[in-house]
This record gives C-alpha cells, structure tokens and sequence, in this order.
C-alpha cells in the first residue's frame, strides 16, 4: 500500500458513506439504538460502517482494520493499521445538529499519518494528501475526482487572544477551568472531529479535550491536524499523543497550533 493508493480510496469511501449517512439523515425518522457502553448508535453508523469496512478490505486486504462497530476488531493490536469512526457525532446526528464527520485514518508507529474527515451535512471535507500535507476540498464531492482543494495552515497565534473551540456535546467545568487559564478572545462550539479541523484551517488556536475518547474519533482529525502543522499532546504530560494503547482508549489531551503557549494541567 502507497500514499497515492490509499488517498483516493478513504477519500472517496468517506463520500460515499457520507450519501448514505445523508439519506438516512433527511428521512423522516430512523431508530438509535443504545451500545453496551451506553453509547447511542443508528442506522446510519451501521450503514457507514459497513460500506468504508468492505471498501477498505476490498483495497487492502492485508492491512489490519479497527473500526469502532466492530468490537471484534478492537482485540487486534499491530504497528500499522487504519482506523475509522464511521459516523463521529451521533449525538449530533441524533439532535439533527449536522456537527457530525465521517473519519477514516492510517497509523503507522503510533502516529495518524494520513487522514480524511468528512462532514456531509455541513458539506466540509479535510484530508491529507500523499505527501502528508492538509488541505480542505471545496466542490461537488465527486467520489471519484477530487475537485479544488486549498492548503490548510494553523494560525500563527496570537496568545494575548485566542480563539478556543470546544465540545458542543461533552462541555464540562474541569473543560473551562483549563481554557481559563489563558488569554481567550472567543470560543466557539463544535462537535465531532470538526474541532482539530477548526484548529487545522486556523479558525480555532486550541482545542483541549478533558473527557473520554477512542482512537477512531481522534485519529482522522490528529492526521489532519499534523499535515496543517499543528500538535496533539497529552493533557497530563504534554508528551506526543500516541496510537494502537490497549483498548484504543484516549487520555485526555490537547490539539493544537504550535504558536500557543501551553498552560500545565
């Protein structure tokens, strides 16, 4: 498997597992269902799920694939592997709020290298291209031809005004005890894997996460994040947030752009 093989094969799977999110999005009513972590899932991750699995199995039959439908996958543990979070956000999806992304991503020695996140209902799309870089599509979303695409940058942050973005669905107090710390000109709500993108395209410096993740919601938007310049760290240490832990489990962290001076926990 090459970079240019593997671009245009999550890319286009995320467009068209975006459709079918849509479609079940728009209809008039569909049920959820409740994981055994308490987690809420619908038809449309399940959709999603299966259509990117197949696709990325089909693509690269030799790859290992965790996936966050499919506990099974959740046992395998390896160096390289692509992770996805078919549908990020369900909450979102749920309340119709549309803050929701479709995220598909390689890991290779514990770091995203590359990455697309995909948000049909806002109609943005990131991802990274061959060569690492970050860049946001703008068009018809053909799933087979990629249309315009601009360079991506982080800001150059300006620390006595930062733009901070934060959970729509999981704000907490421990969450603005740490953005208290800093020099804040405005915040802004987002959810899913929108955040690291917000911070990628520079409309947001910092996005501090003091709550619970997995791999699959972070991994997509961390590739993207990088390939604009940007960094991932632990909450507790500010040591590089890693990949392929025991139980796909995130500590607590912080995305950001390299320009904020970070406060300490």
């Amino acid at each position: 498997m090459t970079y240019e093989d593997l671009v245009p094969v999550i890319r286009r799977l995320a467009i068209e597992a975006g459709a079918k999110i849509m479609e079940i999005y728009n209809s008039d009513d569909f049920d959820v269902k409740v994981k055994s972590d308490e987690s809420p899932v619908t038809a449309a991750d399940e959709a999603a799920d299966a259509l990117i699995s197949a696709g990325l199995r089909a693509a690269f039959p030799d790859v290992m694939l965790v996936t966050e439908e499919q506990a099974e996958s959740h046992q395998e543990r390896g160096d390289t592997f692509l992770i996805v979070d078919p549908l990020d956000g369900t909450k979102e999806f749920i309340h119709r709020r549309g803050d929701f992304t479709v995220n598909i991503a390689l890991v290779e020695n514990g770091v995203p290298t590359r990455g697309v996140v995909y948000a049909p209902a806002r109609e943005r799309m990131f991802f990274t291209l061959a060569d690492g870089t970050a860049v946001e599509e703008t068009g018809a979303f053909d799933p087979d031809t990629i249309g315009d695409t601009r360079p991506i940058r982080v800001a150059d942050s300006d620390n006595s005004a930062l733009m901070v973005v934060a959970s729509k669905s999981h704000r907490d107090q421990a969450t603005d005890d740490y953005i208290n710390k800093y020099n804040v000109r405005d915040m802004k709500s987002a959810g899913s894997s929108l955040k690291f993108c917000l911070v990628a395209t520079g409309e947001a410096d910092l996005y501090p996460r003091v709550g619970r993740t997995m791999e699959w919601d972070t991994a997509a938007g961390h590739a993207v994040l990088a390939g604009a310049g940007g960094k991932v760290v632990r909450f507790d240490d500010h040591s590089p947030l890693v990949y392929g832990k025991e139980g796909y489990a995130n500590p607590f962290f912080i995305a950001y752009a390299p320009a904020v001076e970070l406060k300490e926990a």
